[in-house]
């Protein structure tokens, strides 16, 4: 099992709206993509000085599972959107 964790830090003019989208397409990609297994995301309460605006946890089987994930053309269009309203994104795997 290979987990996947992503934290993005919003640009300051990022819209509640911008926000929604992002979680909408998110929400959307375990129905298209066969080889997520578990996939959490959410906004930061706290808020603190260290705090990242956004989380997303995802599961896969293995390696090759989560690079078939990522070029897949679903994932690349929320992907496109994540990159325009993010400042600065961080990645565990």
């Amino acid at each position: 099992m290979l987990t996947h964790v992503v934290l993005f830090k919003f640009k300051p003019e990022t819209t509640a709206e911008d926000i929604q989208v992002l979680a909408d397409g998110l929400g959307g990609l375990p129905k298209v993509i066969e080889e997520i297994r578990e996939y959490r995301f959410g906004r930061d309460i706290l808020h603190s000085e260290r705090s990242y605006d956004f989380a997303l946890l995802s599961s896969f089987d293995d390696l090759a599972a989560m690079q078939r994930y990522q070029v897949h053309p679903d994932h690349q269009k929320v992907l496109a959107h994540a990159r325009a309203i993010a400042a600065n994104v961080i990645v565990v795997d």
